[in-house]
């Protein structure tokens, strides 16, 4: 029995996709589904239980010897949101109860942090899990803090070499982006989000650079296919020996520029780009620059190579955009 939480939503669905393809039946999926569409993620997969967040520690304990791992990935993950109460609540006291139940059950534990623990990028990108690189980060949001307060928990429970689970990893998710997001509003991907406005034969807005040195348009981020996060924690339920923090980004960072031309190309249309202005309010807290340092997952044994964005840009317009059912 595997329990994924957030299993209906972006990376969760696709982690229970790609579970099902190895033919796990025993899936249960922790999230809440709401009023819309979001249930479209999940509905073409067998899954044994859908369990609400509110009774998710009832459900397991209940069920502790049965359940082999967790990938928790549930969380409120809007950096925007203004409730920080309730993203502790969320992001941080479930993942601490999950903690403990693993660590007292022997039950596996793979935990989504975020590249948002990285604050304004200044600190690095290095997924160095000590307590010490830890302490350096300074996120910039309720989200990332959340996230970073958890990987500080688990650094100093191993540290003082105290009840762990018999695997913990966690991995830091850079842009992701991929089939089952559009239920995610203005957190969408600019993939998703510009795709019909390229189709229809529109532009796409970007935003200008107020840095100097750094064209319009030519901010970088670390852009990661959705199948390749996948990928890396299937790899991870393969290889239980393996704990630790790691970076799930390419390594490589590629600019906005880049990633729109792509989808222009894959929709076969000529690039139209506008640059806007970026709010004031955003201007001073804008990341200019992230790219995932992937040495220890590498040295971890992860092999695989990443997909560049013409090819993720390409599969993802040609398999789901522009198909009858976009779902995976």
């Amino acid at each position: 029995m595997i329990v994924i939480t957030g299993g209906a939503g972006f990376i969760g669905s696709n982690l229970v996709a790609g579970l099902e393809e190895r033919g796990i039946k025993e899936l249960i999926v922790c999230d809440t589904l709401g009023h819309g569409d979001k249930w479209r993620n999940i509905a073409k997969h067998e899954l044994a239980d859908i369990v609400p967040p509110e009774r998710l520690l009832e459900y397991v304990t209940a069920r502790r010897t049965r359940i082999e791992a967790i990938f928790h990935l549930g969380a409120v993950s809007s950096t925007t949101e203004p409730d920080a109460d309730l993203i502790i609540r969320s992001n941080f006291t479930l993942s601490m109860a999950l903690w403990d139940f693993c660590a007292s059950n022997a039950v596996r534990l793979i935990y989504a942090s975020s590249a948002a623990t990285y604050g304004d990028g200044s600190a690095g990108f290095d997924d160095d899990a000590s307590i010490s690189a830890l302490k350096r980060l300074r996120p910039l949001n309720a989200y990332g803090w959340s996230k970073h307060l958890f990987d500080r928990r688990v650094a100093r429970f191993i540290a003082e070499r105290g009840a762990v689970p018999p695997q913990c990893a966690g991995l830091k998710f850079f842009n992701v982006y991929g089939p089952n997001e559009y239920h995610k509003g203005s957190m969408r991907s600019v993939v998703a989000t510009n795709f019909a406005a390229v189709r229809d034969g529109g532009a796409v807005k970007l935003f200008k650079s107020y840095r100097s040195g750094i064209a319009d348009g030519w901010q970088k981020r670390d852009f990661i296919w959705v199948g390749d996060c996948v990928d890396i924690m299937l790899w991870l339920y393969d290889t239980p020996h393996v704990s630790g923090l790691f970076n799930c980004g390419t390594g490589e960072a590629r600019s906005f520029h880049d990633l729109i031309a792509a989808l222009f190309r894959a929709l076969n249309r000529k690039p139209s780009i506008d640059y806007i202005e970026m709010p004031e309010g955003l201007r001073e807290r804008y990341q200019y620059f992230t790219e995932a340092r992937v040495t220890r997952l590498r040295d971890a044994g992860y092999d695989t190579p990443f997909t560049p964005i013409e090819q993720g840009v390409a599969r993802y317009v040609t398999d789901y955009l522009t198909a009858k059912d976009p779902y995976r």
